[in-house]
C-alpha cells in the first residue's frame, strides 16, 4: 500500500484533524513562521488558494488546538508538547512522502469529521 510510509499515529492524525490540503498546508505553513500573525487573506495568498477554504481551515486548526487565535488573526500554537511532536513529525513525512500523504487526504470523505463530531459529548448538553 501506498501510504505504509506513513507511521500510524500520523494516519490517524490526518484521517481526524485534516480535511483538505489547503488545511495541511495552512498548519505547516503557519508552523515554519511560529512568530508570525497571518489572516485568512494572507495566508490563502501565501499559498496560492481561495480564502473561504482557507478561512475554514484556520478555523478547524484552531478549535483543534493547533493554533492560537484572535478574532481572525491566527498564530501557530499547539496546546501540548505531544501536538508539537505530531505537526513536526507530519511535516517530516510530509517532505518526503507527500504523494501518498496527499493521496490519503483527497481520498477522505470531506465530512467524515462533520458526521463524526455530531457524536461527540458536549458539556453544554
Amino acid at each position: 500500500m501506498a501510504d505504509d510510509h506513513i507511521p500510524s499515529d500520523l494516519r490517524d492524525f490526518i484521517v481526524r484533524h485534516i480535511d483538505s490540503i489547503a488545511q495541511l498546508e495552512a498548519l505547516l505553513l503557519l508552523r515554519a513562521y511560529p512568530d508570525m500573525d497571518w489572516d485568512a487573506k494572507q495566508t490563502a495568498a501565501r499559498l496560492y488558494a481561495n480564502e473561504p477554504e482557507v478561512a475554514e481551515a484556520l478555523a478547524r486548526l484552531c478549535a483543534d488546538g493547533f493554533l492560537a487565535c484572535n478574532e481572525g488573526v491566527y498564530r501557530y500554537g499547539p496546546q501540548s508538547p505531544e501536538q508539537q511532536a505530531t505537526v513536526d513529525g507530519l511535516a517530516d513525512a510530509y517532505s518526503r512522502h507527500l504523494i501518498p500523504i496527499t493521496n490519503m487526504i483527497h481520498g477522505k470523505p470531506r465530512r467524515i469529521r462533520e458526521f463524526a463530531d455530531a457524536f461527540k459529548l458536549r458539556k453544554d448538553r
